[in-house]
C-alpha cells in the first residue's frame, strides 16, 4: 500500500464533526462542501428549512433548522462538535441616525451573540478531546469601517475580539481559534447590499460595484465563495496547528492602505 504524502496527511479530517452555520448558501455552503470534501462529516446550520437539507443532502451531512437570531435559546445547547464554523450574517445598509435599532440588535444576535453561545457549547467537548477548530467568518470591516454599516461593523469588530478570547482560553487545550476576513464575496447578501448601496449613494448598480466596493482594493473583482473555504479548510487542518488568534484578510489589498 502506498503512503499518503505528509502534506495530503495534513490536510485529512476524516472521523472529524464540523458544524457551519449559514451553510444553505453563499460561503457557508462553500465551507460546507469544503470540509467535507477533507473527509469531514458536516452539520449544515441554516433557518431555512428546504435550503439546508438540500446543502446537507449533497455532502452526505445533515440539517439543523436554527434561528441565530433567538441566541437565548442556545444558551443550553451542548454541541458534540470538533469543527465550528461561525458564518451566519445579514446586512442592513443605512446611516446611523435613522437606523432601526431593532435591526441592529438582530444583527448582533445573529452576528456575536450566538457565536458566542456556540464556541460556549463546543469547547467542553473539544477540551476533552484536546483538539478543536474555530473559525469565525468575520470581514474586512471586522478590521476597517465603512458609512451607513454601525450594526455589522460592530458585530464583526466584537467577533474579532471573541475569537482571540477564545484563542488564548484554547490554546492549552488543542483548540485553535482564528478569522478570515473578506472583501465583497459574489454572495446573495452582498446582491442586495448593491441595491441598497445603489439607492443610499444615488448610483447605478454597476457604479456601487465599482465606485464603493472596489474602490479601495489593489485587486478590482469580488471574490468568490470557494476562495474563503479553502482558506477555511486550511485552518481547519492540522498543517494550522499552530494558528490561532490570528485574522486573515482576503480583501485584494484594501486593508493594505
Amino acid at each position: 500500500m502506498t503512503s499518503q504524502p505528509t502534506g495530503q496527511r495534513s490536510q485529512d479530517l476524516t472521523g472529524r464533526r464540523a458544524l457551519v452555520t449559514g451553510a444553505a448558501s453563499g460561503i457557508g455552503r462553500a465551507c460546507a462542501q469544503e470540509l467535507a470534501g477533507r473527509g469531514a462529516h458536516v452539520i449544515v446550520a441554516d433557518v431555512a428549512a428546504e435550503a439546508a437539507e438540500g446543502a446537507a443532502a449533497e455532502i452526505g451531512g445533515e440539517a439543523w433548522v436554527v434561528d441565530l437570531s433567538a441566541s437565548a435559546a442556545l444558551e443550553e445547547t451542548s454541541l458534540d462538535v470538533d469543527i465550528l464554523v461561525n458564518n451566519a450574517g445579514i446586512q442592513r445598509v443605512s446611516p446611523l441616525h435613522e437606523f432601526d435599532p431593532a435591526a441592529f440588535r438582530m444583527i448582533h444576535e445573529i452576528m456575536l451573540l450566538s457565536p458566542f453561545m456556540l464556541i460556549r457549547a463546543a469547547l467542553p467537548g473539544m477540551y476533552e478531546r484536546g483538539w478543536g477548530r474555530i473559525v469565525n467568518i468575520s470581514s474586512v470591516h471586522g478590521l476597517r469601517a465603512s458609512p451607513f454599516k454601525s450594526a455589522y461593523v460592530s458585530a464583526k469588530h466584537g467577533l474579532e475580539g471573541l475569537a482571540k478570547v477564545t484563542a488564548l482560553e484554547g490554546g492549552p487545550h488543542g483548540v485553535t481559534s482564528n478569522c478570515v476576513n473578506p472583501g465583497y464575496v459574489r454572495t446573495p447578501l452582498v446582491e442586495k447590499q448593491i441595491a441598497d448601496q445603489a439607492r443610499i449613494h444615488g448610483i447605478g448598480e454597476e457604479e456601487v460595484v465599482a465606485q464603493v466596493m472596489l474602490k479601495e482594493s489593489a485587486i478590482k473583482r469580488l471574490l468568490e465563495p470557494g476562495e474563503v473555504a479553502s482558506l477555511v479548510g486550511w485552518l481547519c487542518s492540522d498543517a494550522a496547528a499552530v494558528v490561532t488568534g490570528a485574522s486573515y484578510t482576503m480583501d485584494g489589498g484594501w486593508s493594505a492602505k
